[in-house]
């Protein structure tokens, strides 16, 4: 069963490459496209385990799972400020579903405070994921 999982998981990760931005088939970001976030934004989330539901800024409010449009070399700060109740945690990743330079926070059931990643971005950026929901809380991040 473990071993379904991470196919599954996987799988979901090749299918988010694919062009409609989560790998669910909501269609969000359909045709490579995207939400492009100015520099310096906030980039806030509801953690709700059948996606990521953008709360700010306003281009992704309710949005599920929006492909998130990055400039290369500007800083940004993504995190969620709250949630389901279940337990999440956010990450961004590389095209191997690796985590990038450890922006990943704790796995929570309170968004609290500690929940906010700060970084530059850059191209190896590929994904934003919840890793106790791979299949259902990940978009694609497309960096300019």
């Amino acid at each position: 069963m473990l071993g379904l999982t991470g196919v599954a998981a996987s799988t979901a990760f090749i299918a988010g490459c694919g062009g409609n931005g989560n790998g669910n088939g909501n269609g969000n970001g359909g045709g490579g496209g995207g939400i492009e976030i100015d520099p310096g934004a906030q980039i806030e989330f509801d953690g709700q385990t059948p996606g990521w539901v953008g709360i700010a800024p306003d281009a992704i409010a309710d949005e599920e799972n929006p492909t998130l449009i990055l400039q290369e070399g500007e800083t940004y700060e993504m995190g969620w400020t709250t949630g389901d109740g279940a337990e999440h945690n956010i990450a961004i990743y590389d095209e191997n579903d690796e985590v990038v330079d450890d922006l990943v926070t704790e796995r929570v059931t309170e968004p609290g405070d500690g929940q906010w990643l700060e970084f530059e971005a850059s191209s190896e950026m590929v994904t934003y994921i919840c890793e106790v929901h791979p299949t259902t809380m990940v978009a694609d991040i497309q960096v300019e």
